[in-house]
């Protein structure tokens, strides 16, 4: 195996800015968006593969291991009897959520974004990045989430969103769909009651309130478009 820290040297700004010594990294590509997929926890490599269809298996092992001498992911392997080897963020690699909401936020206002495919760990930090809480208000609510076989515990108390993996205890309602479904509740301006009608989403609960909770994503306004050339 070669060494991915001399691969990195190799393909070097030269540049003293902490920015761009780190964009030897992580500017390289599928980089962010393998850290994006290890965002809320570690995962195989057949699960990363599957989280990014476009990768192959050469590209995405150059990028672990650049990113694992980078000191932003680490790998360990699991006890019996699972014994498989799974790739997590370290400590300093979690804190570069800041980076995908400021980024996502950026990127939303974009003249010619356009739909396509999320994955669950995309899903989940877009609502991150977009929750208003200003448009929350005083609502309170608690939802099981499950996105593709994946659950989280989501809550908003004080205009705050959380969501973390896991299960929600005593839930106001249960959700569960693709990520694809649920961004067209909360950014499509599709309603809960016509996606559920659809069988886009399932809702066991209070509807009204899951609705309440979709209207506390508003998108930025679009950046304008460049004139023609």
């Amino acid at each position: 195996m070669s060494d991915p820290s001399t691969r990195t040297r190799k393909r070097s700004y030269d540049d003293g800015c902490a920015v761009a010594q780190i964009m030897d990294v992580i500017g390289e590509r599928w980089a962010l968006l393998v850290m994006r997929e290890l965002m809320f926890g570690p995962k195989r490599f057949t699960d990363l593969r599957a989280d990014l269809p476009g990768i192959s298996a050469n590209v995405l092992t150059q990028r672990l291991e650049g990113l694992e001498a980078a000191g932003i992911v680490t790998r360990r392997r699991l006890p019996p009897p699972a014994g498989s080897q799974v790739y997590g963020l370290t400590d300093w690699g979690a804190e570069a959520e800041i980076l995908f909401r400021v980024i996502g936020r950026w990127a939303a206002r974009s003249p010619f974004l356009a739909p396509a495919p999320m994955s669950v760990n995309s899903a989940i930090l877009s609502m991150r990045t977009m929750f208003s809480g200003a448009r929350a208000g005083d609502l309170r609510c608690t939802f099981a989430l499950e996105l593709s076989g994946v659950e989280f515990a989501l809550s908003v108390t004080d205009g705050t969103l959380t969501v973390e993996p896991g299960r929600a205890a005593h839930p106001d309602a249960r959700i569960g769909g693709s990520p694809d479904m649920l961004v067209r509740a909360l950014y499509g301006g599709e309603s809960v009651e016509a996606l559920t009608a659809e069988g886009a989403l399932r809702v066991e609960g209070d509807a009204a309130l899951v609705q309440r909770w979709c209207d506390c994503f508003p998108l930025p306004d679009r950046a304008p478009a460049p004139d023609p050339i």
